[in-house]
C-alpha cells in the first residue's frame, strides 16, 4: 500500500469533524486542535489552507470560527450527480411520500453503517435523526438490516470482525452479532426489514431492497412512521407501498428479472395477538 500523507489526513480529519454527532455548525482553531490532538500552530495552518481552497469559511461577525464552505457542497453535488441511484431514488421517494405522507429514505451500505442518499420528509411533525449525507449504525435501522441481509455469513463476519457488543441507539437496538444473524435470516425470508423503535424510541420503519441492472442489492428504501400512527392495517399498507417504491427504483436502474411480490406482507410481532400460556 502506498504511503499515506499525514498532512492530507489531518486536513480531511478537520472536515470530518463536521460529520460528528451532534453536528457542529462552526469550529474554532483551539477546538479543532483539541479534538484532533494537534499543535495549535499546525491546526491554524491547515485551517488557513482549507479557507484558501474554499473548503472552510470564517463565520461572518466571528472570524475566529469556521464553517464548511461552498467547495464541499460542490463536491457533494458532483458525487450525487454521478449516482443515478441518488437522482432516481429521490424522485421515487417523493412519489411514495406523497402517497403515504410519511418520511421516506433511501440508503446504501458503507462498512457497518448506512449512508442516506435520499430523503423526503412527512408533512406531519416527526423528528428523525437521519438526513441526506448522514450515517447510522446499519443494524439499528430497517434499511441497514435489509442491506446487511444481502451479505453472506462470511462477509458479515468479516465486516463485524472484532466487535463483541454492537452500539445501540435505543433499548430496542440489537446488541449482539448472534441476534443480528437471526434477524437477518428472518429479513431474507420475508423480503422486508423492520425497525421496531431501534433507532428512535418513537418511530418504526419498514424497508425493501433496491437492485441494479446486475441483480445486486445496491440500496434499500424505507418508510418511517411514528408509533402513534401504527396499526396493523397501516403497517400492511406501508409495507406494500415500500415494496412498490423499491421495485420502481430498481427498474429505473435497469433491473430486469425482479420477482413480483404477490404475497401479502406479514405482520410484525407487535401486531400479532398474544398467545396465552397453557
Amino acid at each position: 500500500m502506498a504511503r499515506r500523507v499525514p498532512a492530507v489526513e489531518r486536513a480531511l480529519d478537520i472536515l470530518e469533524l463536521f460529520l460528528r454527532t451532534p453536528q457542529p455548525e462552526s469550529l474554532s482553531v483551539p477546538e479543532i486542535a483539541r479534538a484532533l490532538g494537534l499543535p495549535r500552530s499546525t491546526a491554524h495552518e491547515l485551517v488557513a489552507t482549507l479557507v484558501a481552497r474554499r473548503y472552510l469559511r470564517p463565520i461572518e461577525g466571528n472570524p475566529h470560527r469556521f464553517a464548511l464552505d461552498a467547495r464541499v457542497f460542490e463536491l457533494g453535488n458532483a458525487y450525487a450527480s454521478g449516482l443515478d441511484l441518488a437522482r432516481e431514488g429521490q424522485q421515487v421517494a417523493r412519489e411514495i411520500a406523497a402517497r403515504c405522507d410519511e418520511t421516506v429514505h433511501i440508503a446504501v451500505l458503507e462498512g457497518r453503517d448506512v449512508f442516506y442518499i435520499a430523503k423526503v420528509d412527512s408533512t406531519n411533525a416527526l423528528r428523525l435523526v437521519s438526513a441526506i449525507g448522514r450515517r447510522l449504525p446499519a443494524h439499528c435501522t430497517a434499511v441497514g438490516k435489509m442491506l446487511l441481509s444481502s451479505l453472506t455469513d462470511e462477509e458479515l463476519e468479516e465486516r463485524f470482525a472484532g466487535v463483541d457488543l454492537l452500539p445501540t441507539m435505543t433499548r430496542n437496538s440489537i446488541r449482539t452479532l448472534a441476534e443480528l444473524r437471526s434477524e437477518l435470516e428472518r429479513t431474507r425470508a420475508r423480503g422486508l426489514a423492520w425497525d421496531n423503535c431501534e433507532s428512535n424510541p418513537d418511530v418504526r420503519c419498514v424497508a425493501a431492497p433496491i437492485y441494479d441492472h446486475r441483480g445486486r442489492m445496491v440500496a434499500a428504501m424505507s418508510i418511517s412512521f411514528p408509533v402513534v400512527r401504527d396499526t396493523p392495517e397501516r403497517f400492511l399498507e406501508l409495507s406494500r407501498l415500500v415494496r412498490r417504491g423499491a421495485r420502481d427504483v430498481s427498474l429505473r436502474l435497469g433491473a430486469r428479472q425482479l420477482a413480483r411480490d404477490t404475497e401479502e406482507p406479514e405482520l410484525p410481532p407487535w401486531h400479532l395477538p398474544a398467545v396465552a400460556d397453557g
